[in-house]
This record gives structure tokens, sequence and C-alpha cells, in this order.
């Protein structure tokens, strides 16, 4: 999934990400979880690992694929990715509009699998930005939130299952999705589709991709919400970003993000 991510409340950058999901991208092959698929998203697979019980991978990455291993681990927590992702892979596609994405497993569409396009895995902040995004995906998308044996619903649909009425993600998109009578579909991931939407309502969105779906505005709106300062007005964006206060388990990865990562008060 393609995303062009231009922030306007503090730093411009190009993010490239998504939630594969939703687009249907098919999880690790039965036959060997550390064997490349030739192509996932929109870069081709150049080498896949699985996790060890003490959360290590397998096969051993080179530096580079270990590095970003890494600071994912410490967006995410190594509790976290030990009990909710069961993969990891890898590409190096300089061309591809794509820097990472997550899919369910299909061995266990419960858990889940990470992807990163290396090619952009250089530049800190861009690689921290893209990395919170797809921890916001897999924090709306647990056990708990989703119905996978539902064939149709009156919620959202993730494309692992369709939302709980309650659901954190569900909420977000009650609240600041339901209002518009111009909306893309829920499962919307046509670029085109989103860019006409944000010129409608540019004002309420961090970003055009966030005018993709409901589920790429909750994404991009939580990275936001992280890595800058405090953001307070009347508005809806305003609104948005400080919906994530106001919950828990949000609102503290925020915290611990921003600590770990020096990025100031």
């Amino acid at each position: 999934m393609r995303a062009r991510w231009t922030l306007v409340l503090g730093f411009s950058l190009a993010l490239l990400v998504g939630v594969g999901a939703w687009v249907g991208v098919s999880a690790l092959g039965a036959d060997d979880s550390r064997s490349p698929s030739p192509a996932d998203g929109d870069f081709a697979i150049t080498a896949s690992y699985g996790l060890t019980p003490d959360g290590a991978l397998d096969p051993a990455p080179d530096e580079r694929a270990q590095r970003v291993w890494d600071e994912f681990i410490r967006v995410a927590t190594p509790e976290f990715v030990r009990t909710n992702v069961t993969g990891y892979r890898v590409g190096d596609d300089g061309t591809s509009d794509t820097l990472a994405y997550v899919v369910s497993d299909d061995d266990d569409p419960t858990r889940w699998v990470f992807a990163a396009n290396l090619a952009f895995a250089d530049d800190p902040r861009l690689l921290l930005t893209t990395l919170v995004h797809e921890y916001a995906h897999l924090l709306s998308l647990g056990v708990d939130d989703v119905d996978r044996d539902a064939e149709t619903c009156d919620t959202e649909w993730s494309g692992a299952g369709c939302l709980s009425a309650d659901a954190d993600l569900q909420v977000f998109a009650d609240r600041f999705w339901a209002v518009y009578d111009d909306a893309p579909a829920r499962d919307n991931v046509d670029a085109d589709v989103a860019a006409e939407f944000y010129a409608a309502h540019e004002a309420d969105f961090v970003s055009d991709y966030a005018a993709t779906n409901a589920s790429e505005d909750f994404a991009e709106t939580f990275a936001t919400f992280v890595l800058e300062p405090e953001i307070v007005g009347d508005s809806v964006l305003a609104d948005k970003i400080a919906s994530f206060a106001a919950l828990p388990e949000y609102a503290e990865a925020r915290e611990r993000i921003r600590a770990d990562f020096a990025l100031g008060a």
C-alpha cells in the first residue's frame, strides 16, 4: 500500500507505509517461513525470518536488516512483538513507494508479519515515523478488536476481519469518518480517491494518505501524536490527536517512545 505523507505540524518528509491486510497481501508461505516470497506489497522480498521462542530472528539477518528490526523492537517493545508478531521480511527497492507494511500470518491470523524496505532505512527520522505508523496498525487490530470469522459486518472491515463495536479503530471511525457524506469506501486503497477526499477536507487530516481510509488515518494521526509536541486547538485534527491522549495504551506508548528516542518533552 502506498502513501506519500507530508507532516505539516513540525517537519516535512515523504512517508511510504501500509497495512497489507487491507489489500489482501499474502502472509508467510506455509512451506518455509524463512524462504523469501517473490514479491509482497510494492517491493520484492529478498529475505524472510522467523522468530525463535526467545524473540531472536532465524536465520540471523545482515547488519542493516537487524538494525531495522532492533528499531522496530524499540518502538513496539520486545514483549509486544513476541506476543503479536511471527515473522519479519525485508526487501531493498529504492524505486518502490512502500517503506513497510504489516500483514496477518496465514497460519495464525491473530498474529502478524512485519515487512520493511531497507532502501529507505538510513534516514533515522523517516524510519522512526514509519515504524510508529506500523505499530499503530498492530495496536488497533488486536485479538480483542477483530472478529476474524465474520464475512460481512456493519462496522469497519479491517481486512483481517470485522472490527468490534468498541474497538479503538471503530470508535475513531464512528467519531471522525461517519460525519462525511463523501468519504471513500471503508476499504479504499485508491490514491486518487484519497487525494480528492483530502482536497475537500484538507484541514481535517495530517496528510493526503490519511484520507485513504479510517485505518490509515488512525495510524497517520497516531504517528503525529507520538512524534510531535502536544497539539491543542479547536479543530477536527486537534480533536483526533487529542483522542489518543484519552486512551491509556496509546498515551503510554507516546511517552515511552518519546523518552526512548529522546524526542523531548
